[in-house]
Formats: C-alpha cells, structure tokens, sequence
C-alpha cells in the first residue's frame, strides 16, 4: 500500500463503491426472492372448472416484468413496502396502496388509503369494488390486469 494519501483515499473510495455495489446485488435478490416464483398461466379445458386462485398479471410498470403473474390465495397487498404481497417500485404508490382479497367466494379491490389512489377500468375507487375477469387495476404507473 502507498503512503501517498490520494492513493490511499482513492483506494479506500474504491472499496467503498465496491461494497455498495455488492449491498444493492444483494438487496435486489432478495427482493426478487420475497416475490415468489410466478405463476403460470394455463388454458383450461372446455368445460372444467380450475382449481387455481385468480392471477393479478403484471402489464407494465412498478419494476416489474410485463406477464409475470401473481396468484390471489385469500389477500393481496400492492405497494412499495418490502412487506407487500407484490412490491412495486413506483414513485406514485404507497407503501401499502392497494388489497386484492375474496369475500364469501368473490374477489374485491379496494384502495387502502394512499395518496394517489387506485384506479379500477380507469376509474378512482371511493370503496371496495368487485373483480370481474379482464379488469384493470393501475397503480401510479404501474398497471396489472385481473384473470379467473
């Protein structure tokens, strides 16, 4: 090691963006492992009823990768806290912005008190609204799309 001290604070200055580069590796693997596995999407066959949950699918937006699909089992929280279901990174979006959750057999979307709001079919929600196959749910920028 020099003893020149621009070398030795340029070598130090190195190290330290070296570490910083390795943390921000290490948090976006672990933010991709807090995600799940996606689920894929499957045809079903005339006529049989799928046993699967329905999917919210990601159209685009949020840090997120157009297509990957999230399945509903019971709630969903969206937002850009790490403690979401699907965590977004969207300027626009709370932290905990919006729910996905069934009720007595039916599916439901409601806006958990965010700043900007949850839009349903380009519509702000004012309370919890029901899900129909092919509703679009937008979130700041991000967009995803319900499926059965």
């Amino acid at each position: 090691m020099s003893d020149d001290p621009i070398s030795v604070v340029l070598q130090l200055a190195f190290i330290a963006v070296l570490y910083l580069f390795l943390l921000w590796v290490a948090r976006s693997s672990l933010k991709d492992l807090r995600r799940g596995p996606a689920v894929p999407t499957a045809a079903e066959p005339p006529g049989e009823r799928s046993a699967q949950p329905p999917l919210i699918v990601v159209e685009g937006g949020g840090g997120l990768r157009a297509g990957a699909t999230f399945a509903v089992n019971g709630s969903m929280t969206i937002g850009r806290s790490p403690a979401a279901d699907v965590e977004i990174e969207d300027r626009f979006a709370s932290a905990r912005h919006a729910r996905v959750f069934v009720h007595e057999g039916l599916y439901y979307v409601e806006d958990m008190g965010s700043t900007n709001g949850t839009y349903l079919n380009g519509r702000r929600l004012r309370s919890q609204e029901l899900l129909r196959p092919q509703d679009r749910i937008r979130i700041g920028d991000t967009e995803f799309q319900y499926r059965q």
